[in-house]
């Protein structure tokens, strides 16, 4: 039976957490500053982001770069909350983190994106090289924003399938709400 190696040894990163959260406790009831993160959670989270980012769903963006620092980050502002008692298993808890973090960074850059592709469709912003005369004369766009449309449709759809959702959740919740206070007056009564 082959053993397998893992990047990051699990049993050693919740044993240096757990000593730089105690570190950090004995800090504050002395009234001292907070030691430093150990240089091994940071490394253990730069491997994390890392790792992850070569995942088919993240590596093909160009800002993945961005992402990672983006997701250290968050695991730097979170780390204190991660609770031996609830979980032995850190690496899981940051891998999460980072994924999240990569998920909201992706959100993030698509808006940007659709923003920018949104302002060029409505501006109406050719350049000559997207522009080609046919046979009889006429001057005509060349389809090269094809899937810049498509991508306009898409972040747009998927938009307005959210708000619905957002909006059928409150109607939902109202109707409960006028439900309950139905029944309590019928109680009352």
């Amino acid at each position: 039976m082959r053993k397998t190696v893992n990047y990051i040894d699990n049993k050693e990163f919740l044993r240096v957490l757990v000593e730089h959260k105690e570190a950090c406790k004995l800090a504050i009831e002395q009234n001292k500053p907070e030691p430093r993160i150990p240089e091994y959670i940071g490394k253990c989270f730069l491997l994390i982001s890392e790792n992850l980012s070569h995942k088919a769903n993240f590596s093909r963006y160009t800002f993945i770069d961005d992402a990672k620092s983006s997701a250290v980050l968050n695991c730097l502002q979170y780390y204190k909350n991660f609770d031996p008692e609830k979980s032995q298993n850190p690496f899981s808890y940051f891998t999460q983190i980072i994924y999240y973090a990569f998920l909201r960074k992706i959100m993030k850059e698509k808006k940007q994106l659709y923003i920018k592709y949104k302002s060029t469709e409505q501006q109406g912003i050719l350049d000559e090289s997207e522009l080609y005369e046919d046979s009889d004369g006429n001057v005509i766009q060349f389809e090269l924003y094809a899937n810049i449309s498509e991508f306009i449709h898409n972040y747009e759809t998927a938009r307005d399938l959210k708000k619905q959702k957002k909006i059928d959740k409150i109607e939902q919740q109202r109707l409960l709400k006028d439900f309950d206070l139905l029944e309590k007056d019928e109680n009352e009564s």
